[in-house]
């Protein structure tokens, strides 16, 4: 069993049947009154975000993860392949485990998936992936009313906004957390 004082970013525990991770936490010490955890959470298994308070000392029942490097291989419909770079194990996991990041997705990328409870959780792309683009608007000179952005779709299927400036064929850098473009690569 675990207690508040063990709480930190990416801490798994189960909460009322359902896996949870914290995603940020504040300890408050108020000036009347007893302490308290002030916490963002993140149900593993259906991406839902959950605010939640807990009293100091509260007792949680820790859920034990590991992170492996897996390779993306392939899906077919709703089931998503995974092969462990160490074992060459495959695994095959629900499309509600990748539903935020399958736009940012593409096969043969390395992906952290996360088990426990002897089955997958979840599924981390890295901070940022690079993609190439596919298809996009000609920039027009002096069109910026909408701040110097058009769409563009990148290999992998997801659409994002870039600078006026890119062209297709170039390779950008996207932040898998946010699915914002960051920057151009070449």
């Amino acid at each position: 069993m675990a207690t508040t004082k063990d709480f930190r970013n990416g801490f798994t525990f189960d909460l009322d049947g359902a896996t949870m991770t914290i995603v940020e936490f504040q300890h408050v010490k108020p000036g009347k009154g007893g302490a308290f955890v002030r916490t963002k959470l993140r149900n593993v298994e259906t991406g839902s975000i959950l605010e939640r308070t807990f009293d100091s000392g509260t007792k949680l029942e820790e859920v034990r993860v590991e992170r492996r490097q897996m390779e993306y291989l392939y899906n077919t419909g709703d089931i998503y392949y995974f092969m462990d770079q160490n074992t060459y194990e495959q695994s095959a996991v629900n499309q509600a485990l990748v539903t935020d990041i399958i736009g940012l997705m593409r096969e043969n990328e390395i992906c952290t998936v996360v088990v426990g409870k002897g089955r997958a959780l979840s599924v981390e792309l890295p901070a940022h992936v690079e993609l190439k683009v596919v298809q996009t608007d000609p920039g027009v000179r002096g069109d910026t009313a909408q701040g110097g952005t058009k769409p563009a779709t990148l290999e992998s299927g997801a659409t994002v906004m870039v600078p006026l400036f890119l062209e297709e064929g170039t390779t950008v850098r996207v932040d898998t957390r946010t699915g914002d473009y960051m920057e151009r690569v070449n």
